[in-house]
């Protein structure tokens, strides 16, 4: 299992390289496009995670429906955030929010921050439409529709693979996910000066 849990970071470590370019959906189409958009890009993939690592740990007692319920309220308020910016609604600080979701949800994580599963929800949602929104702004010639589903689907595998990592090393030790969380969130203050 630990293994597999490592090939996992592994690979979303690696598609976060910078060597990395979005896919062109003239190219690849737009469902590829919108769907490679949240693996290339590291503030994506630490977000993303954390969400579902953060669900692990409060899911870690009774309140199982956080697993669910909390990438769920993400992904949604995302879709949201993203037709917001394809009616033209523009949002004050859109890459600042971006950033901050990456610090603020790296140091939930590391403090093992137990809310209850609406107010979780309710955090990680405004952190959510920030990046719906960021990528309404990035659509480019990709068609809405194709582009949106491609990465609610990709945020949602890698909530999942916050949730199994979570959930996974969990059985070894708390801490293991907190120190995740800390890195998580020194590597957010890193992006800011990248």
């Amino acid at each position: 299992m630990l293994k597999r849990l490592s090939l996992t970071a592994a690979i979303l470590a690696a598609a976060a390289a910078p060597a990395f370019a979005h896919l062109n959906p003239e190219e690849h189409g737009s469902l590829l496009a919108g769907f490679s958009h949240p693996l290339f890009g590291a503030d994506h993939i630490l977000v993303m995670v954390a969400v579902g690592l953060w669900a692990a740990q409060i899911a870690s007692g009774s309140n199982r429906k956080a697993l669910w319920f909390v990438p769920s309220a993400f992904v949604g308020t995302m879709a949201a955030g993203f037709l917001l910016a394809l009616g033209g609604v523009s949002l004050p600080f859109v890459e600042p929010a971006i950033l901050a979701s990456v610090i603020g949800l790296g140091l939930l994580v590391a403090t093992a921050v137990k809310l209850p599963v609406s107010a979780a929800a309710a955090v990680v949602g405004v952190f959510a439409l920030f990046h719906g929104h960021a990528h309404g702004g990035e659509l480019g010639s990709a068609g809405a529709l194709q582009f949106g589903i491609g990465f609610m689907i990709a945020t949602a595998l890698l909530h999942a693979a916050g949730i199994a990592l979570g959930l996974g090393i969990a059985r070894f030790s708390p801490y293991i996910a907190r120190i995740l969380g800390a890195a998580t969130a020194l590597l957010g203050v890193s992006l800011i000066f990248g």
